[in-house]
């Protein structure tokens, strides 16, 4: 398997390096304008390399954003500069400068379990840093695995590892809970939830770490969070509900990127195994969550940085199974946001139209276009 492995991954590279078609153009224009805007209204303009949370900035604001939408303006960069050619490459000094940014939050000390990672805040001399939260770690070790495959940064990779350490060390391994197992979703001493979103990132991050090094332990890991999510939160119609307490009571909400994620790891264990099972489980869990928000009309209620997420990991699918159902379905989204939340004044969108925009709403507009933007054989590096 560890061959098997190595070469699907070299493979993968290749791909990911081959000469790249011209990308539309109205998707691309899409994403740098939402890009502009976000630059324009958001980036503090201190030297920082840090954002603001939303425009308008209120007396009460926080000076700079929180990581979570942090790692979302991150990931729009990340994606733009996969767009094709020069239209990609204008994006690479930014990315270098979102790296700077990022390291705003990253504190060495470790958090509550001794390992470090990117606090909620920035940490001194920008904030005071904050509590950690494995899932905002997930997806910068995420945007740092896409990195390593699109170009072989090694700096990306070892920042990946180390990110997985810290979700390794979420586990809960009190045999005492309800239901025990899992990685919380946070450090924060009034939450310990565990969640879907805390959970499947981390396997798909394990798993993605599996196809690059050969690490059995990463694989094993995975296996772990893939099958305790699917223990205990995975609903009797195939989606995915939201997370459960010690207590074992279930939040049963379904969110569009708590389904779309699952299907990625089941893409990946496919891909590392061969285990056709896994990607008839992939297809049927797509299949009932385009159903859901797609053909029951319920996607336009689920924040578009839940949606980016969950059609990145559906295109994923589309990569190895082939189609362009869910691809449509993401343009047709684009389509409709572009048409009814944006202000074609500033460039930005809102969703509640109440004339404020969040940085992370604006981020992930701007990763949904960039991303359609992309040729189709980059579709294999997403999350």
């Amino acid at each position: 398997m560890r061959a098997a492995v190595a070469g699907g991954l070299a493979a993968l590279i290749a791909l990911a390096g081959a000469p790249a078609t011209a990308a539309p153009a109205s998707d691309a224009a899409r994403a740098a304008a939402s890009y502009r805007a976000l630059q324009t209204y958001f980036a503090a303009a201190d030297g920082s390399g840090l954002y603001h949370e939303q425009y308008p900035v209120q007396a009460n604001d926080n000076v700079y954003s929180y990581e979570w939408p942090y790692s979302q303006v991150h990931g729009a960069t990340l994606d733009l500069t996969g767009m094709p050619g020069a239209l990609g490459a204008r994006y690479r000094d930014d990315l270098a400068d979102r790296d700077t940014g990022q390291q705003r939050y990253w504190l060495a000390s470790g958090g509550t379990t001794g390992v470090p990672g990117y606090a909620s805040y920035p940490v001194a001399p920008y904030g005071g840093g904050g509590d950690f939260f494995y899932d905002d770690n997930e997806w910068v070790g995420l945007f740092d695995v896409q990195r390593y495959l699109a170009g072989g940064d090694r700096a990306a990779l070892r920042r990946a590892r180390r990110i997985f350490d810290l979700v390794v060390s979420g586990w809960d391994t009190d045999d005492s809970h309800a239901d025990p197992g899992g990685v919380f979703w946070t450090q924060a001493s009034w939450s310990h939830d565990r969640n879907t979103v805390s959970n499947m990132p981390g396997a798909e991050l394990g798993l993605r770490l599996y196809q690059i090094t050969g690490q059995r332990s990463y694989l094993d890991w995975a296996r772990r969070m893939y099958d305790w999510t699917n223990a205990y939160l995975l609903g009797p119609d195939g989606l995915y509900y939201d997370h459960l307490d010690l207590a074992g009571t279930v939040e049963q909400t379904y969110w569009s990127y708590n389904q779309g994620v699952p299907v990625g790891v089941d893409v990946l264990f496919y891909q590392v195994t061969h285990d056709r099972d896994y990607l008839a489980r992939a297809r049927r869990t797509a299949v009932a969550a385009y159903d859901y928000y797609v053909g029951q009309g319920r996607l336009a209620a689920q924040p578009p940085y839940f949606n980016a997420i969950f059609f990145k990991n559906l295109l994923l699918l589309e990569s190895v199974t082939g189609g362009h159902t869910y691809r449509d379905a993401m343009r047709d989204y684009a389509n409709d946001v572009w048409d009814t939340n944006r202000d074609a004044g500033t460039g930005l969108f809102d969703f509640d139209h109440n004339g404020e925009t969040q940085a992370i709403q604006q981020a992930a507009m701007v990763q949904i276009y960039a991303v359609l933007a992309w040729s189709p054989h980059r579709y294999q590096l997403l999350y």
